[in-house]
């Protein structure tokens, strides 16, 4: 399972869609994803978004579109991108995504027996 940080308004807009990605696939090549053991390290890139977020849950096994593990910042850790178009049939669950007072991200229960690396 891969993660996907979205604002809750958008996935109200897509979550009825059958497919959906392609804006972000123009702007940046691929849609963002990371794996659950690394998302605490990308949760801060969404500290300035004021609006309610979530976490979709994606089984990759059911992606119709690629997932290629690649480390752009050649930092060692090597994340999960999209190359193509999400069908919603692959997002299994919509996790609020947390945050303490002061804006840092919580992890899920869902998610907590997985360690972070």
């Amino acid at each position: 399972m891969i993660l996907h940080c979205m604002k809750k308004s958008t996935w109200e807009e897509v979550k009825n869609k059958n497919i959906w990605g392609k804006e972000l696939i123009e702007k940046e090549g691929f849609i963002h994803c990371s794996t659950i053991e690394y998302f605490w390290r990308v949760a801060p890139n969404f500290k300035g978004i004021k609006d309610e977020m979530v976490l979709l849950c994606i089984d990759e096994e059911n992606l119709i579109s690629k997932v290629c593990y690649e480390d752009g910042d050649n930092c060692g850790r090597f994340y999960p991108h999209i190359y193509g178009v999400i069908n919603n049939s692959s997002v299994i669950k919509v996790l609020p995504f947390l945050r303490s007072n002061d804006g840092k991200f919580i992890k899920n229960i869902e998610l907590a027996h997985i360690e972070d690396k």
